[in-house]
């Protein structure tokens, strides 16, 4: 099977998670901006490939959140 293109190529992610992820998490989140909205956390950041991504969603799975939505945040003015 071929692998598009646009799935190699770094992208810009949200991830919403439930509950309140205090900021001291940020070095297992790398390069993501931990912010809140209601009891909600939301980590928005670049994710280098679909491997990094997986790490994210297994450090997710690691600390016990629930995932409500993981979104690729297309680049202003279009796709790359």
């Amino acid at each position: 099977m071929t692998q598009s293109r646009c799935h190699q190529n770094p992208a810009e992610y949200r991830i919403r998670v439930k509950g309140l992820l205090d900021k001291k998490w940020n070095n297992w989140f790398k390069e993501m901006t931990i912010t809140h909205e209601a009891e909600d956390t939301i980590l928005i950041g670049p994710v280098v490939d679909q491997a990094a991504l997986h790490g994210l969603l297994v450090r997710i799975r690691d600390l016990n959140l629930i995932l409500i939505s993981l979104e690729r945040i297309e680049p202003k003015g279009g796709k790359k």
